[in-house]
């Protein structure tokens, strides 16, 4: 692919970002046309998750400086619905021609779309699921700016419970403070973190060759970096590894990946521990990313399946994962924590 590094082996084109032809459907900014905004195109995606979808646009919308443009690619958001909202909204349909009747939800894919349609160079790609604190886009919109060949990820805080109605309709109207979120949430042990007073400093970033700490909530990148990564993958199938191949591409170009304090806040929802709704892309996408890279994503997982008799794997092998048998019922109910904060 042009654009890549002479080290990195690309996925053709025609696996990655495709253009659709469908027209895009416009949602106008109903704020002053003097609001100042960030030169930046915001990228989501979702089906079947609107309340969520409403609370991110709700918190945008509420930032200090909002996106320039949002970009969802999305089948089932209601279109009045997305006009309530102060921002220059673009919604994009997952399928091929907007006439499928079954909407494709692969969210490397569904981010690629919506990478074509940006408007803008800098890029900020948000989960569905997340919240952004009042000046997290103008603190990554500037640290981008000032990094633009970078890789960059935000500071996430997971919610220990889901908004509630009230406290949906605060945040919409711009009531519900960051100040109220810290305190419904926590960070996550897994990964480094921001002490809280680091994240009340504008600056606060730090350079890590940890490209395992990479996760694809809550990132922003340039468009040029974007193409010349090729997108994400969508040889990878549902859950798991499309971000860690894509840090692993990044890494291969000698980009620099830099973790910045501006909080996005995940908001709260049921989880499998382990992920056993997940095992079946896992296991795709864990023998595709060691066919890459040689290496195990997401090996604490298939540790976990493998004690549970449903893959054969060890950490030293080589060969690919074999899947010997399904979750029973009795155990996809066991690994259900419908109140936890995240995998």
């Amino acid at each position: 692919m042009s654009g890549c590094c002479p080290n990195l082996r690309c996925v053709p084109n025609n696996h990655l970002l495709i253009i659709r032809k469908t027209k895009p459907m416009m949602h106008h900014d109903k704020a002053s046309p003097k609001r100042p905004t960030a030169p930046v195109s915001v990228i989501t995606t979702c089906y079947g998750r609107n309340t969520h979808l409403y609370n991110l646009l709700a918190a945008l919308a509420n930032s200090s400086t909002p996106p320039a443009e949002v970009i969802i690619v999305n089948d089932d958001a209601d279109p009045k619905r997305l006009n309530e909202y102060a921002l220059n909204i673009v919604q994009i349909p997952t399928t091929k021609d907007g006439n499928d009747k079954q909407a494709r939800f692969d969210i490397g894919h569904n981010r690629n779309i919506g990478a074509t349609h940006a408007s803008f160079d800098a890029l900020i790609f948000l989960d569905v699921d997340c919240l952004v604190a009042a000046d997290s886009i103008a603190g990554l919109y500037s640290k981008l700016t000032a990094h633009p060949n970078a890789l960059l990820m935000g500071q996430p805080k997971y919610l220990t419970r889901p908004l509630s109605a009230a406290e949906s309709a605060a945040l919409s109207a711009g009531m519900l403070n960051n100040a109220a979120l810290d305190a419904l949430s926590v960070y996550n042990p897994y990964r480094p973190n921001f002490a809280p007073t680091d994240s009340l400093a504008p600056a606060a970033m730090t350079q890590t060759e940890d490209f395992g700490a990479f996760w694809s909530l809550c990132f922003a990148i340039t468009r040029q970096q974007f193409d010349a990564l090729g997108g994400f993958d969508t040889a990878y199938v549902g859950y798991g590894a499309e971000d860690t191949d894509f840090a692993f591409r990044a890494r291969a170009c000698g980009m620099p990946f830099y973790l910045t304090a501006e909080i996005v806040y995940h908001q709260q929802h049921s989880v499998c521990r382990p992920p056993l709704n997940h095992l079946d892309s896992i296991v795709i996408n864990a023998n595709r990313f060691y066919d890459q890279w040689q290496h195990w994503a997401m090996a604490g997982w298939l540790g976990e399946f493998a004690e549970l008799g449903l893959i054969e794997w060890q950490a030293a092998q080589t060969a690919p994962i074999t899947l010997l048998r399904a979750p029973t019922e009795k155990e996809l109910e066991a690994s259900h924590c419908p109140d936890a904060p995240f995998v």
